[in-house]
């Protein structure tokens, strides 16, 4: 199969999932205060990463939408970051760096564009830096360690050498 195709593919189920995972898996969501985060919904954003930045923003743009159809709009902003983050990301794992810093890097970028999202919904200064930032920082690295794992055992299972997608 063509590479473009095979990229493709991936990068539209990564996207289905970044839209399924909010909308299908409620069961999956911590609410503390006013913190709300969907364990794995960040996974189909560090797999896209793989895919290069055209994907990585392909599945941001999915799990936005997954997020505006299940969620009040300041969770759906966000999920904006999503974009931001995946990209950042993809242009990282091109340059080398390996996916653990790529996750390492990524979360204080993650953590300021999530409490910069919300400022504009009238949280107090404390929510919007320790229960979103803080709270993001800790949901992007659990994310981050479910993807290593997925990643490792797609590497393992099926001879992918993700470098090479």
């Amino acid at each position: 199969m063509n590479n473009n195709v095979r990229k493709l593919t991936y990068a539209g189920l990564l996207t289905a999932l970044a839209i399924i995972i909010p909308t299908t898996f409620g069961f999956l969501k911590i609410q503390a205060g006013p913190f709300t985060a969907t364990l794995a919904s960040h996974v189909p954003m560090f797999l896209s990463m793989f895919l290069g930045p055209f994907a990585a923003v392909m599945v941001g743009i999915g799990s936005v939408l997954g997020f505006l159809i299940t969620s009040p709009a300041v969770i759906a902003a966000r999920a904006c970051s999503h974009i931001f983050v995946g990209l950042a990301g993809a242009y990282m794992l091109k340059r080398g760096i390996s996916f653990r810093n790529v996750v390492l890097f990524t979360s204080p970028i993650h953590a300021v564009l999530e409490a910069i999202a919300v400022i504009p919904f009238g949280f107090t200064m404390y929510k919007v830096l320790v229960v979103i930032g803080a709270g993001t920082f800790i949901h992007h690295m659990v994310d981050g360690i479910i993807a290593a794992v997925i990643v490792g055992i797609l590497a393992r299972s099926l001879s992918l050498n993700l470098k090479e997608i």
